[in-house]
């Protein structure tokens, strides 16, 4: 195994340059510039803390935050350094997913998603952005309803899908920052409802529309458009088994199907025929300006049989291809490098990357020993996540969090932690796109909402993983 310990890519690099310009070292408060956030106190100690008294560093660059969930808590993670900054209790099975912003993540426990501040944060600056962190902090701000399922963020837009009901509460990103987490004040949601309740997705336009999932709690089987009036302009129902929406270029969505994938190009749907007449697509992984997504891809209706061959969608020509790795993987096995390559963590240890235009197998890596995968979706399994050109990766047999330098596919870094890790989000501290352009509007009182140009692949859709 090529291991490197206490090596930070450049990313992460801190450079006295970059606060050369402004001699201000603080946006709130006057913390000393040699304190670090990376100093704060876990757990007890931070959450005695009013989320107001928290200091408040400036940073070198983006600083990422990790939120990692285990067995009765979750903990808030350095991105740099891997050190554990807060750990606090959660009752019952609990999931983690970016609230869209850059900065916030929204916990699923029990009926509600509750919102968690990672500590990190970037701010116009001119020409430039100044970046900033501070203790992350679970609040008591939720957002209540039966069977909370996936997140979405779109176009500025955050939606929470409610599985029990079919309602969709959407929130526009620019406002998470701005709530007061210690009091009790609550996030303001527009609600929607879903023609029946199931398992589903959906995505909020800024101009008042919506896409959404169709199916009801025995059956999904496609998905539809409505505009800012609630009337319906585009269906499509020939998607049996329909999840794991994704946004690409130019406006694109897509959702897999239990044959194929279907694709919204803003105007109309589209289907992409796989060639079996069973070969599962439950999950999307779409990367910048790149008309070709990441799935998974399974053909084997019983379940029965691990998945080896990963999918590739190329929404160009309307064809998918496989690749075989010969290796099992599951759903929390891929992920997108920084230049679009395809990564699948295997249960040979193995990260393997994939040229996603041609197919090829370009490179692997030894993460870990060989492992299989358990029983039950809700169990810990190694997963991955990416942050520009670094990927973190759990190893939930040795309780350890690695750290992988994508452009020399080493490990610059692992850490063992005191939990079993499950599951792992990430935010960059960076305002995601259409985030800081709302935030401009509401300041001047423009509520223009043509958004045309904005790069729908940039935003985050956490619409991944299991079935229920």
């Amino acid at each position: 195994m090529n291991t490197k310990h206490l090596t930070l890519p450049s990313v992460f690099m801190i450079s006295a340059l970059a606060l050369a310009s402004c001699a201000d070292s603080t946006a709130e408060g006057d913390a000393p510039e040699e304190e670090s956030a990376a100093s704060a106190t876990p757990t007890s100690d931070a959450a005695a803390v009013e989320p107001t008294d928290r200091e408040t560093h400036e940073a070198g660059g983006p600083s990422p935050r990790l939120a990692v969930t285990y067995d009765g808590g979750v903990a808030v993670l350095d991105g740099a350094t891997l050190e554990v900054l807060s750990e606090d209790e959660a009752e019952g099975f609990v999931r983690v997913n970016p609230a869209g912003d850059g900065r916030h993540f929204f916990l699923t426990e029990g009926e509600s998603f509750r919102l968690i501040d990672g500590g990190t944060w970037g701010e116009p600056h001119g020409d430039h952005d100044h970046f900033y962190t501070t203790d992350p902090y679970v609040s008591d701000l939720t957002v209540d309803g039966p069977a909370p399922g996936h997140v979405v963020s779109h176009e500025g837009i955050g939606t929470l899908f409610f599985d029990g009901n079919g309602e969709i509460h959407s929130y526009e990103l620019s406002e998470l920052s701005d709530l007061d987490l210690g009091s009790e004040e609550q996030l303001e949601t527009e609600v929607a409802e879903t023609q029946e309740a199931h398992h589903g997705v959906a995505a909020v336009f800024t101009d008042g529309g919506r896409f959404e999932t169709l199916g009801n709690e025995d059956e999904r089987n496609g998905a539809r458009v409505l505009d800012a009036d609630g009337e319906e302009v585009a269906r499509r129902e020939e998607c049996p088994g329909v999840h794991g929406e994704a946004a690409g270029p130019e406006g694109m969505l897509a959702v897999g199907c239990e044959d194929g994938v279907l694709i919204f190009d803003g105007t109309e749907f589209t289907k992409i025929q796989a060639e079996e007449e069973y070969a599962r697509i439950g999950n999307l992984f779409p990367a910048d300006d790149s008309p070709i997504f990441l799935g998974d891809y399974n053909t084997d209706s019983e379940g029965e049989e691990p998945m080896t061959q990963v999918s590739l969608v190329d929404t160009a020509s309307g064809e998918i291809s496989t690749v075989d790795l010969e290796a099992a993987y599951n759903f929390r096995s891929l992920a997108r490098g920084p230049e679009g390559e395809a990564l699948v963590l295997a249960e040979d240890g193995q990260l393997h990357v994939i040229d996603p235009e041609t197919g090829e197998l370009t490179d692997q890596l030894e993460i870990m020993a060989e492992w299989t995968e358990p029983e039950e979706w809700q169990e810990p399994r190694p997963a991955i996540r990416v942050v520009d050109d670094i990927a973190y990766i759990t190893e939930p047999d040795a309780q350890t969090l690695h750290m992988v330098d994508l452009g020399s596919m080493e490990i610059i870094n692992s850490a063992e932690l005191d939990f079993t890790p499950n599951e792992i989000a990430a935010v960059d501290g960076r305002a995601a796109v259409g985030a800081q352009e709302h935030e401009g509007e509401h300041e001047d009182g423009d509520h223009d909402d043509d958004h045309s140009d904005d790069d729908h692949s940039d935003d985050d859709h956490s619409d991944e993983d299991h079935d229920h």
